[in-house]
């Protein structure tokens, strides 16, 4: 007897392109949540945007509240909980890069409350992804959270983002094609549940930035727009598989490993761009295509455009298998002959 069923949660408004800040409220109001609305942001985002968001309410006559967080932690977590709790706050809209997205999607998560996000930077998928991350101490953890509610992502100011932020998007995004493949490897040889159409949508989402990547431009809000979307539909994808395989596998291990030994040594979307020429390698795939895909976007591919040493890159490779219960490519773990091989033939040292 057939008894499979699944719930897919994906946002219900997605708005992106020129200006649409301004369209905050309206995308919003179309959600029908009730309550004072809670604006989580940071520093710069908050003079970028989210003042002109909580203006937008104000006006609206849904009298905002804003709260400021200077760091990623489950501090910050708690800290946005509190002051949502204090305000009785209806819903969170967090405006920012990672740190405030992430923050006040697992804050809503917690306290149960609707979540819109309004990302300044295309820095990585979690604008739209059901999953947070926090450091803490020497490692790093990954969440499961609801996804926002709706996504406004003004080009205008994405376009604006310092340039590192969006290169580090786009490898994220890149690192799709070694992820599916080890989804695909744990299918074959452990039995994980494989998902074909989340599969499909992330793949189809790295070929498109990797074949367009010459069109990835500075400044230009037509880069912006690419990239944002190809990250929507990242994010889309982990909400279809209720998972994050479509978009994290052995080149996220080395990232989170990397983070470990080397905390903010380099960004998150870089780590994984370097470590997606790796894990292609191993698979026997193109590297030199993602190599060369990264290079012409600005995204590093070696350890010293990362900043991170030689011997730091391979001792990451042989023990990122520990970071957490999933198949990859590297299986039960790499020798070092074998991690030193992989970075030299591949030019990452």
């Amino acid at each position: 007897m057939f008894d499979k069923s699944t719930w897919i949660r994906l946002p219900r408004n997605v708005v992106v392109g020129h200006g649409v800040l301004d369209r905050t409220v309206e995308a919003v109001s179309e959600l029908h949540l009730h309550g004072r609305p809670l604006v989580v942001t940071s520093p710069t985002p908050r003079r970028v945007a989210a003042d002109r968001v909580a203006a937008d309410f104000e006006e609206a006559g849904e009298d905002p509240a804003v709260v400021e967080i200077d760091e990623a932690s489950f501090e910050s977590v708690q800290e946005v909980i509190g002051a949502a709790e204090e305000i009785d706050a209806g819903y969170l809209v967090g405006v920012g890069g990672g740190k405030a997205i992430d923050i006040a999607k697992m804050a809503s998560d917690d306290l149960g409350r609707g979540f819109v996000s309004v990302p300044t930077a295309a820095s990585h998928d979690g604008i739209v992804s059901g999953r947070g991350s926090v450091p803490e101490g020497d490692t790093r953890h990954s969440v499961a959270a609801e996804p926002p509610l709706a996504v406004i992502a003004d080009t205008e100011i994405l376009a604006d983002a310092p340039w590192e932020l969006t290169t580090a998007g786009c490898a994220d995004i890149i690192s799709n094609y070694t992820a599916i493949k080890d989804w695909r490897l744990a299918n074959r040889l452990q039995n994980v549940e494989y998902h074909h159409y989340a599969a499909a949508l992330a793949e189809m989402t790295a070929e498109m930035l990797v074949e367009g990547a010459d069109s990835i431009k500075q400044g230009l809000e037509e880069s912006a727009w690419a990239v944002v979307k190809a990250l929507v539909s990242s994010g889309v994808a982990m909400s279809i598989a209720d998972s994050s395989r479509p978009a994290s596998g052995a080149e996220h291990l080395f990232s989170h490993q990397l983070d470990r030994m080397v905390p903010d040594a380099a960004l998150h979307g870089h780590q994984v761009g370097v470590g997606t020429i790796v894990a292609e390698y191993l698979h026997g795939g193109n590297w030199q295509g993602v190599r060369d895909a990264l290079a012409t976007i600005g995204a590093p591919t070696t350890a010293a455009e990362l900043g991170i040493d030689e011997e730091t890159v391979v001792g990451a490779l042989t023990s990122a298998h520990e970071i957490r219960d999933r198949y990859t490519i590297l299986g039960n773990g790499m020798s070092e002959a074998a991690a030193y091989e992989a970075v030299e033939t591949t030019g990452v040292i």
